[in-house]
């Protein structure tokens, strides 16, 4: 084509849909999103949920309240104690039992092990998401230290069953206070790498600086938590607004920024990592002596109503809704998950972006997709 015959006809596009997963490495796990693009640009996203669905909320109908604690570490599998810890407030309050200091700090203690071991993976594979290898095995050697604090208390490294109503299974192992402070030490002097690999790296800081946009009123209109919210100047820490375990014993800071961007999430996330350390640093030689559970019955019936308690998981607020009839099982039981109103502000964020940042994007969200399908 000569030059003076080019026209503007010769440049339009079209626009057409495109499949992103099930299966696809940056949805992390199985996720479809319906792409409408024009060229590289996305016009919208449409997620199209389901595919790991499991009904969990539906058997919670037909199991007594001590099996569905061990429902709840199969949603958000990276934050098994804190949902576990979760159902376990729900039932204390519904039948106005008050656990012992001693289980609300190692309950607080073991919270903020997940977190920073959820946070940790995140930041392993949100760097490798945009072409930064190293930061997975990275991750993985300091998540380890908390896997193995983990199995050593309950025996397990990932779904969880520590937490009951009433309190915990068993007492926390003889090794667990050194084991803690160990990593605590090897994780202060390993977290600043994490800056200097990554967060500092230029490349990284265009793939997500004014990347993937969430203001602070799209922030409250969608219903964000977590770090979502809080990169977005959004205050909504439960354990600073709600309160519960131990939370109201120790100083720590709510993070907040303000760009609502892409690396603001991720920054969020690097600096709560040092919060949840101050915190455990706080309780770790103050662990009260006392019983590790109070007295229940056998077979636990709640009163008839509603009972609702949330918590602050790694991804933000998941709430718990029971409605009891008086039997041994719930007549209804609903989780809100923080994972669900999240991903439901992605196409706020992405739209008028390249697919480039959309995978960005998606990686600061730090969705984890059986918490959606439930």
């Amino acid at each position: 084509m000569t030059k003076d015959k080019i026209t503007n006809d010769s440049f339009k596009t079209q626009e057409y849909f495109v499949n992103m997963g099930p299966q696809h490495p940056a949805t992390h796990g199985v996720l479809r999103l319906i792409l409408t693009i024009d060229g590289e640009i996305i016009k919208n996203i449409e997620p199209d949920l389901g595919y790991i669905h499991r009904s969990i909320e539906k058997m919670c109908e037909r199991d007594s309240y001590q099996q569905i604690v061990h429902l709840t570490d199969r949603m958000d599998y990276l934050s098994s104690h804190i949902n576990n810890h979760a159902v376990c407030l729900t039932v204390e309050k519904s039948l106005e039992l008050e656990v012992t200091d001693r289980v609300k700090v190692i309950r607080t203690i073991i919270d903020e092990l997940t977190r920073i071991a959820s946070h940790t993976l995140w930041w392993g594979v949100m760097g490798m998401d945009v072409g930064a290898l190293t930061t997975y095995f990275l991750a993985f050697r300091d998540r380890e230290m908390i896997n193995d604090i983990f199995e050593e208390t309950c025996g397990a490294r990932l779904t969880m069953n520590y937490n009951i109503p009433g309190g915990l299974m068993n007492d926390i192992h003889p090794n667990f206070i050194k084991r803690v402070k160990e990593f605590l030490v090897h994780f202060r002097k390993k977290l600043p790498e994490y800056d200097s690999l990554l967060t500092n790296n230029v490349i990284f800081q265009k793939r997500t600086k004014g990347v993937g946009i969430l203001s602070y009123k799209d922030a409250i209109s969608y219903g964000v938590s977590g770090p979502v919210a809080r990169g977005s100047g959004y205050s909504s820490d439960v354990r600073k607004i709600h309160s519960y375990a131990a939370y109201d014993k120790v100083n720590f800071d709510e993070v907040l920024f303000t760009e609502g961007d892409t690396l603001s999430r991720y920054k969020v996330r690097i600096a709560e990592m040092w919060e949840s350390m101050k915190i455990i640093e706080q309780l770790i030689d103050n662990i009260p002596e006392g019983d590790i559970s109070v007295p229940t019955k056998a077979v636990i019936k709640l009163p008839k109503g509603e009972f609702y308690q949330k918590v602050e998981t790694a991804r933000g607020e998941l709430g718990v809704y029971i409605n009891s009839t008086g039997t041994k099982n719930p007549y209804r039981m609903k989780f809100r998950s923080p994972g669900l109103s999240n991903l439901n502000a992605l196409n706020q964020m992405v739209v008028g972006g390249k697919i480039g940042d959309l995978v960005a994007t998606m990686a600061s969200l730090d969705i984890v997709v059986p918490d959606i399908d439930r």
